[in-house]
């Protein structure tokens, strides 16, 4: 008769729900009587007892799943009832097997069979698309009836469309192998006996512990911290990740496990708890640990059934997916999604904070002797009064003592620094458990503030000490505005980190630079902290840039607000404090003017040169800027934006130097002739007399000399039907400069950047003039899909679909159709539409700013309605955020006027927004 073992506690339903086993067991039988007589009724059972299991399982899956769905933070009793469910179909295969398919009336010893489940499966742990890991345990070489049951039950599980993992071993090939492979061993640590010869499951788990786990525990530490260590790298080493895997990522699941494995292999202890009892962790730290591993396993159990397959991977689209499932909502000016988001990453530190507690203790405790040569000369490092080394880490030497003077808490990090050190464990749980002694008396206490900005300013590795402080809470603590964007993670594909995070990078890369280490790649900011800034407002300043972020008020303005508060309780003077301020409010203002207006317009240059009034500012905010945009990820500064923040910089500096009046068209228009004059000085004075003349003074302020140059070699003797290209990689600013010249006609900067959209390019920047004369001068600075200029190898190519394209052999808008599509993962990301009328920020043109949803046929459909409504476009200024992208026109209208009527700025937008929505629609199709 079928025997199931009893049903663990706390199921996330009844366990009858999930396995009818009187129902089956009937069915079964029922099957087997009907099939005995057969031919061969082993093979003629198969098949029904699959149906019979395989209406149970969808039955069981589905009770799981919709009480899961109820209840979506249940993760234990969920993980369980997976298990639960798995046991029973495996025993079952087993018994079918067994009393049924291939019977053995007179069994010897050598027949003996244990069937153990083993890994996550052994642990107790499944999700719904977890691997079914089985070890078939046999006293000697296995026998042919065993083989016979083997091979039956894995066809019974197969059929069943479990992903069942097998081995068929000895207790001997457990032992040898276990010895020569950690996987396996660490698989052989969770094992757990399902059904079958129990006393030789007990066997194997005597020898295990006797002869493999015994004395091997410095071993096996050393190589499971060799194989984190190896799984974060390929993860990316970063615990904020922003699409992490729930995992195998840094602070998530696989950690826990880690921790796990190796309080087993030492203590023996059966679950986690027991590690309290045993004084490894506090049982708030046990709590903490509870409350992650319930959290990941319930992220990882929704992603496998909104997935239906073994997804770990957050990706963006199932980020929403997720939250919605565990009921996030949109609230406090941020979106569902981000409120989750927050939490996991909040896990993912509490997970890395535990482990690193823990194993490190471990690893203290069965570290290896370091060779007898490197101890004797390595140097024992001197710690001030107070504090003692323990493995070569800063410890606290009397708890007491140091928790009677409250800002021990802060020069416990200072040490660090000047000892270069890392804390201890026990020394991070002192001060995590004594969070409650930073007050407002701290807070505003002189020397605790002194203290604070000497761990920034004073040791050259400010990153270290705010990342500790930050994951230890101290950061929080000391200031509590900080602890709203700890851990808060922005929903879009621009920010690579979580917005704490962000900042401490921000603040890696401001020291850095100052200690010299980027010379060659920042020569604009690294000359300006070597000629000297006030280093307390700079710090100060990207400390609090973002501390505005994730209300509904305008992050600049109320970031503004909290620096007005916090920055005099970090010690700084009244006018100090102002410039923090300022800085904090405007720290966009450059980026901004940088990347989304023309800066050859000599308007932008006073505009924000009457923004920042002096050099001070100027250069305070040139290196905040910098520093905020690598501080956004890995590859989001390059050289088109060095260039651009390199540019309003000189050109501000000499308006605030020589005067606003010193910026003006008609200046850099006769130097740029002049320069022209020198690079053609091989032209006839006719030849160069008809170039110089040909053009209006927007062409000579708007372009560098190169490009006047290529121009000028474009256009010398030019047939009207003929369209020239020059296609030349612009290294300087990581672009290829795409030049065009041709007969002006209306709509020609709608075709050419359709043509350009066609063959896969994104335009970073463009303008386009017409000439006295009647030609069109068009260039347009383009990356390929890396964000790259185009190799050399492939210009040829391009040269020609750009041709085929603008002699009308392909017609844009028809292609674009199958080309303009968003990828899937890319669709949860939400992006309201903003279009603004600006006609202050050029003497002679309207800006029309577009803020929207960046998509490959975008720029197409805006030129093209622009042409369309009889909008003539001289420039445009491209700025993408990930997938927001600012599109600026810098236009008149047929007459050459700016467009100052109402009716008409709101006809041209419903215009406007009309072609987003219906792209939208196209590319979401």
């Amino acid at each position: 008769m079928l025997t199931l073992s009893k049903a663990p506690r706390k199921l996330i339903c009844n366990a009858e729900t999930i396995f009818d086993a009187t129902k089956v067991a009937a069915e079964i039988e029922a099957a087997a009587a009907e099939a005995r007589g057969a031919a061969d009724d082993g093979t003629a059972l198969r098949g029904p007892v699959v149906q019979i299991l395989l209406a149970a399982r969808k039955a069981g899956m589905a009770a799981i799943s919709e009480a899961f769905t109820k209840n979506p933070f249940e993760a234990r009793a969920t993980t369980r009832a997976y298990t639960y469910l798995t046991d029973c179909l495996v025993v079952t295969a087993k018994y079918v097997a067994t009393q049924h398919m291939i019977p053995n009336p007179y069994p010897g010893h050598e027949d003996r069979l244990s069937l153990l489940a083993v890994g996550g499966y052994g642990r107790g742990e499944m999700a719904p698309q977890s691997d079914v890991d089985l070890l078939f345990l046999t006293p000697r070489q296995i026998t042919p009836w065993a083989e016979q049951v083997i091979e039956a039950m894995l066809y019974i599980l197969w059929d069943l469309r479990l992903k069942v993992g097998h081995a068929s071993r000895t207790v001997r090939d457990c032992l040898k192998l276990g010895r020569e492979d950690y996987t396996i061993r660490t698989a052989l640590l969770e094992h757990r006996f399902l059904t079958g010869d129990a006393l030789l499951a007990d066997e194997l788990a005597e020898r295990l512990e006797a002869e493999l786990f015994k004395g091997s525990a410095a071993d096996f530490i050393e190589a499971k911290l060799a194989e984190r260590d190896s799984r974060h790298e390929r993860q990316g080493g970063q615990r904020y990740v922003v699409e992490p895997n729930v995992k195998e990522g840094k602070g998530c699941l696989r950690d826990l496990q880690s921790l796990f494995w190796i309080a087993k292999y030492i203590h023996n202890v059966r679950n986690v708890k027991e590690l309290v009892a045993l004084d490894v962790f506090t049982e708030e730290e046990f709590e903490t640990f509870k409350q992650a591993e319930d959290f990941l396993w319930a992220v990882r159990c929704h992603l496998h059934l909104i997935t239906k397959r073994p997804a770990d991977q957050l990706t963006f689209d199932l980020q929403v997916e997720v939250a919605d499932r565990m009921g996030y909502v949109d609230e406090n000016g941020r979106r569902g999604v981000e409120h989750f988001m927050q939490d996991y990453f909040r896990h993912a530190t509490s997970t890395g904070d535990l482990t690193r507690i823990f194993l490190t203790k471990l690893e203290a405790m069965h570290m290896k002797n370091e060779p007898l040569l490197q101890r004797i000369f390595r140097r024992s490092r001197k710690v001030k009064k107070g504090y003692k080394v323990i493995h070569n880490r800063l410890a606290v030497d009397n708890e007491e003592t140091f928790l009677s003077d409250k800002l021990n808490l802060l020069r416990l990090f200072e040490e660090g620094l000047r000892t270069g050190m890392l804390i201890h464990p026990d020394a991070m749980r002192l001060v995590v458990a004594n969070l409650d002694l930073i007050d407002d008396g701290m807070r505003n206490d002189k020397e605790a503030q002194r203290l604070f900005l000497g761990l920034m300013l004073k040791h050259g590795n400010p990153e270290r000490a705010l990342r500790r402080m930050n994951e230890l809470g101290v950061l929080s603590a000391f200031i509590p505005e900080f602890e709203p964007i700890v851990a808060m993670m922005q929903f879009n594909m621009y920010h690579h980190y979580t917005v704490d995070e962000h900042t401490i990078q921000v603040i890696r890369h401001l020291s850095e630079i100052e200690q010299g280490e980027q010379v060659e790649n920042l020569p604009l900011v690294s000359q300006i902290l070597k000629d000297g800034v006030n280093r307390k407002v700079i710090y100060v300043a990207l400390l609090l840039h973002d501390i505005g972020k994730g209300r509904d008020e305008d992050h600049s303005v109320l970031g503004a607000k909290i620096a007005r508060k916090v920055a005099p309780r970090l010690g700084l003077s009244k006018s100090d404090v102002e410039t923090v301020e300022w800085l904090v409010r405007y720290h966009l203002l450059m980026s901004d003017m940088a990347q989304k207006r023309d800066i050859s317009d000599p308007r932008t240059i006073r505009a924000f040169a009457k923004a920042v009034k002096t050099r001070k500012r100027l250069d305070l905010l040139t290196v905040l800027t910098v520093c905020d945009i690598r501080g956004v990820g890995p590859d989001t500064w390059n050289n088109w934006k060095a260039v651009l923040i390199r540019q309003l910089h000189r050109d501000t500096a000499i308006a605030l130097e020589h005067g606003l009046e010193e910026v003006n068209r008609e200046n850099r228009g006769a130097e740029a002739r002049k320069r022209l004059r020198e690079h053609l000085s091989g032209w006839g004075s006719t030849a160069l007399r008809t170039e110089t003349g040909r053009h209006y003074p927007p062409y000579w302020q708007g372009l560098d000399s190169k490009t006047h140059v290529v121009f000028a070699e474009m256009l010398r003797d030019i047939p009207d039907d003929e369209v020239r290209i020059d296609l030349h990689p612009d290294e300087d600013r990581d672009a290829t400069r795409a030049c065009f010249a041709l007969v002006d006609h209306p709509g020609i900067f709608s075709r050419l950047s359709g043509a350009l959209a066609l063959v896969g390019a994104n335009v970073v920047d463009a303008r386009t003039y017409t000439s006295k004369d009647g030609y069109a001068t068009a260039v347009f600075w383009v990356q390929d899909a890396d964000g790259h200029p185009y190799e050399e190898e492939r210009l040829p190519r391009l040269r020609q679909m750009i041709h085929k394209i603008l002699l009308g052999e392909v017609k844009a808008s028809e292609a674009m159709k199958s080309r303009d599509k968003i990828k899937k993962r890319e669709r949860a990301f939400r992006v309201p539409t903003s279009i603004t009328f600006d006609n202050e920020g050029s003497d002679i043109y309207t800006i029309i700013e577009v803020d929207t949803r960046d998509r490959p046929g975008l720029l197409f459909d805006l030129t093209r309605t622009l042409a369309n409504n009889n909008v003539y476009i001289a420039s445009a200024v491209i700025a993408t955020y990930g997938e927001q992208v600012v599109d600026s026109f810098y236009v008149k209208d047929m007459f050459g006027l700016k467009f100052h009527s109402d009716p008409r700025q709101k006809a041209l937008e419903m215009k406007l927004r009309e072609a987003i929505t219906k792209g939208a629609e196209r590319a979401y199709s």
